[in-house]
């Protein structure tokens, strides 16, 4: 019986073999032809070279051999569908039969021409000769080649120039990216839209870890099939908020659901909705406690209705406010047509609450809403106003704003920083003195002086982070719990350098603790932290830390941005090729006093530029003709040096006592500003 029933299996084998559709190689008069007749791989030589029998005298099998045989020899051409028709015929037109055939019996060279070829020129036995890549159509290259996963296409595009321009082609990409995203229907804009959307629909993920209880690890949440890549997410007090780049809002409901042993647990983001859609921007309660965010305020666009009597309608934009807890909308408040805004923020408390609109030529406007009174059913109408930044440095163009609960910052597209803060105490931590605050006038901007333009910045409660073009981080207020990550705990009343963190990829701000997010030289991202760590909030270091240290967490590769929460820490994974950090090198007249170099940057900098910047500032000495003038120069010098505040002043105190001591003209003209 057991005999019997393996042969049974083998005939039933054969069978399927025998009944695979494939290609007719050659029928009368030698020519290649396309059909669906039947060919019969062959177990252990190579790729149609016939069925082998593994029954002695078995007279079924020796019949369908024969009749196998008997149709190849004849030509008989069968039947095959009409668009594979089409195709055979038109390839037969173009000569491509010769070159698919050996793709399909196995005998296609791996390597292109261009590579150099592989040691041993003699054909192996059987294979017959190899044929390039190159010879095949273009549109069949491309069309295997988007059956392949994102990193082996990615990988593949690596190894010589004529793969990387089959794996650069937008056909590619469009076949990759429907597979991934079947419900998309645009591909956005850009210099290569169809690569773009597929490698930000292959990147995107919400990951988070939880703080207390016993599992300390990385989760993963639900990822909406709608959405078109991450550009943005907030977390609030029950569910999480996220933004794609199609202007679609999601709601990230956590929910009680059962588990595999019948009991019932908390899941964090596991089922999602469609909020709204043709969202721009969204913001909420600028403060780290997550319960004190109630309402979520959505900047979108939306068609009005026009003149009355006509049909034409016009696009405006509108602010909708929604409850968190349950996404039903409150309140709506509409502008005109002819101002189009593009970030919001929120400033201030419950009752008196400004919302920040920058437009799209760098304006900012505001309105005061009181979140008291949204819930009732009631309707009123809002004045918004030109915010003081705007009208009192009209020539000022913001490109970007943060907030916290009583202050807001401003970023030019020069690189300059400007400063509102509307309480004394805040201001004394900042600042570390109360000289120039003035209770009456909250709104007066006060700028920040810094040595380079300005990418980018992280707002805390009473303290800030900004990173420059040269990559550099700067920290600057209350280090009670050493959250500036200087090494110490004293306050900081000036943007004050860390020397050993370089190109950073996110930066973020919070109660007590600061997070950086760097990538090493070998694309592996990791995650420091400094200051508080009590809760769990750095992980791996309860104890907290006043330097920036590794925490111990495990950080996805495409990590673009973070938040941190009193329960939770988040993780957004999204990587858009049209969109990072151009950084520049560092130059070496600016590199002097650099002690180590970075941890999460790329290559350090160059000693013997450092060497070269030392002996070009010695060379300046020398040429001054006095010793007055040395003294001057070498006070410049010293402000030109990237050096902490406190040693900045010790350098111009001594030199302004040995210019003192050596006879000068009383004291110089005050020390210039770093």
């Amino acid at each position: 019986m057991v005999r019997r029933s393996r042969s049974r299996k083998l005939q039933k084998l054969t069978g399927l073999c025998r009944r695979e559709e494939g290609l007719r190689v050659r029928g009368e008069g030698g020519e290649a032809r396309w059909g669906a007749a039947r060919w019969q791989p062959e177990v252990r030589g190579g790729v149609g070279q016939g069925v082998r029998q593994t029954g002695r005298g078995n007279p079924r099998t020796q019949r369908k051999k024969m009749a196998g045989s008997n149709s190849t020899e004849l030509g008989v051409r069968q039947w095959a569908p009409p668009q594979q028709q089409l195709i055979s015929k038109r390839w037969e037109k173009e000569g491509h039969a010769r070159h698919v055939r050996p793709l399909l019996l196995g005998q296609v060279k791996r390597s292109c021409p261009s590579c150099p070829s592989e040691p041993g020129g003699e054909e192996k036995k059987g294979r017959g000769n190899p044929v390039s890549v190159q010879l095949f159509p273009p549109e069949l290259v491309e069309h295997i080649v988007s059956f392949l996963p994102v990193r082996d296409v990615v990988a593949l595009g690596q190894t010589c120039h004529y793969f990387h321009q089959v794996c650069d082609a937008e056909g590619v990409w469009r076949r990759i990216c429907h597979r991934l995203s079947p419900r998309l229907r645009e591909q956005g804009s850009g210099v290569r839209p169809w690569k773009r959307a597929a490698i930000l629909n292959y990147t995107k993920g919400l990951y988070f870890q939880a703080f207390g209880g016993r599992r300390r690890c990385l989760s993963k949440s639900v990822a909406p099939q709608l959405a078109h890549g991450y550009r943005r997410f907030l977390p609030t007090k029950d569910h999480v908020f996220i933004l794609d780049y199609a202007g679609t809002l999601f709601f990230l409901k956590n929910a009680l659901v059962s588990s595999t042993l019948g009991q019932i647990q908390w899941k964090r983001a596991c089922r999602y909705v469609v909020l709204c859609r043709g969202a721009k921007d969204f913001a909420s309660d600028p403060r780290c406690d997550t319960v004190y965010r109630k309402y979520l305020y959505v900047l979108a666009t939306r068609e009005q209705p026009g003149v009355v009597g006509t049909t034409s309608s016009q696009a405006c934009d509108c602010v909708e406010v929604y409850l968190q807890s349950s996404g039903q909308r409150v309140f709506k408040m509409t502008f005109h047509h002819s101002m189009s805004f593009k970030q919001i923020v929120l400033v201030g408390q419950e009752t008196q609450r400004d919302l920040l609109l920058l437009t799209e030529e760098g304006k900012i406007y505001s309105l005061v809403v009181n979140e008291t009174q949204l819930d009732q059913p009631r309707s009123y109408t809002v004045q918004l106003a030109l915010r003081k930044v705007s009208r009192c440095l009209p020539h000022l163009r913001v490109a970007c704003m943060a907030s916290n609960q009583s202050s807001t910052l401003y970023i030019t597209d020069q690189g300059g920083v400007y400063f509102e803060v509307h309480t004394p105490g805040v201001y004394r931590d900042l600042f570390g003195t109360l000289q120039a605050f003035d209770p009456l006038d909250q709104q007066m901007p006060l700028a920040l002086s810094l040595p380079a333009k300005i990418l980018f910045c992280a707002l805390g409660y009473n303290h800030l982070g900004l990173v420059d073009e040269f990559g550099r981080i700067f920290m600057q207020g209350n280090n009670r719990y050493g959250q500036l990550g200087t090494g110490d705990k004293m306050d900081r009343g000036e943007p004050t350098r860390v020397h050993y963190l370089q190109r950073p990829i996110a930066l973020w701000c919070g109660l007590n603790h600061s997070l950086v997010l760097s990538q090493g030289s070998d694309f592996s991202k990791e995650l420091l932290g400094c200051g508080c760590g009590a809760g769990g909030r750095l992980p791996g270091w309860p104890k907290g830390s006043a330097s920036f240290v590794k925490l111990h967490i495990k950080v996805p590769l495409c990590a673009c941005s973070l938040c941190s929460t009193r329960e939770c820490l988040y993780m957004l994974s999204s990587h858009d090729i049209e969109h990072h950090p151009a950084y520049r090198d560092l130059p070496a007249s600016k590199a002097v006093g650099t002690p180590e170099p970075s941890l999460g940057a790329g290559a350090p900098q160059d000693p013997g530029g450092v060497a070269w910047a030392c002996e070009e500032y010695l060379s300046q000495i020398h040429n001054c003709p006095t010793l007055q003038d040395r003294m001057e120069k070498m006070k410049e010098i010293v402000g030109w040096m990237p050096l902490m505040a406190a040693q900045k002043d010790f350098f111009w105190e001594a030199l302004d006592m040995l210019q003192r001591a050596a006879g000068g003209a009383g004291q110089g003209p005050p020390p210039p500003e770093s």
